[in-house]
This record gives structure tokens, sequence and C-alpha cells, in this order.
């Protein structure tokens, strides 16, 4: 079941990279949520068997963080929800999401991403 999710999250770490390059701001930092987001759950339940269905995605950042048997999952759980954080900018604010912003969440999504590949992605 891990392996589904990290497939996910590898399909949209691909899909924000093919954003980027197309500089499609909006897509890649929405992407590279999603992309968090299932990286995330596969690291969940690679070591729990579990991963959070709560509509407020804090909880996963909550559930992430208790891993302690797992490298680094305090300092990545922070890092998921300062990607988190961009999500409302990207849907719901009544702007566009700007080169800087998608370049920054592409970096913090793309060390995250590689983080959970180290775990589970083998």
């Amino acid at each position: 079941m891990a392996a589904s999710y990290f497939k996910k999250a590898a399909e949209f770490f691909e899909s924000m990279r093919q954003a980027m390059q197309a500089e499609r701001w909006n897509a890649a930092g929405l992407n590279a949520v999603h992309c968090a987001i299932s990286a995330c759950d596969a690291v969940l339940v690679y070591y729990t068997e579990q991963r959070s269905t709560s509509p407020d995605h804090e909880t996963a950042v909550y559930l992430l963080g208790l891993l302690t048997k797992v490298p680094e999952a305090k300092p990545k759980a922070e890092t998921l929800r300062r990607i988190l954080q961009e999500k409302n900018a990207i849907e719901y604010e009544d702007r566009a999401f700007a080169q800087q912003e998608a370049v920054e969440l592409a970096k913090l999504t793309e060390r995250f991403f590689r983080w959970a590949e180290g775990l589970v992605g083998k």
C-alpha cells in the first residue's frame, strides 16, 4: 500500500517538474503540494500501516512528527507544514502563484520527496 502512495507522489513530482519547465507556476505549486501529501502518506503507511484521513492536513504533519524511529521525521514534518501552507495561496487567493514562490516550493518539495523516496521508494 505504501508503494501506491509513493507512485502517486512520483507522478505529482514529475508533473511539478514539467509544469516548472513550462513556466506554469500555479500547476507546479499545486502538484508540489499533492506530491508532498502523497509522499507523507507513503511514509506513514510504510511505518505505521495507517495514514491521516482528516481533511485537515495538519494531522498528517503531526503524525509524521511522531515517527521517532524514522530519520529526520521531525524536521521533515516541519518541511511538510511549510509546503502545505502554500496550498491556500495557490488554490484560493485571487492572484497567480509567482515564479519565485514556485521555485522555492519546488525546492522544498524535491527535498521532501527525495527523503521519502530514500525511506519507501526502494
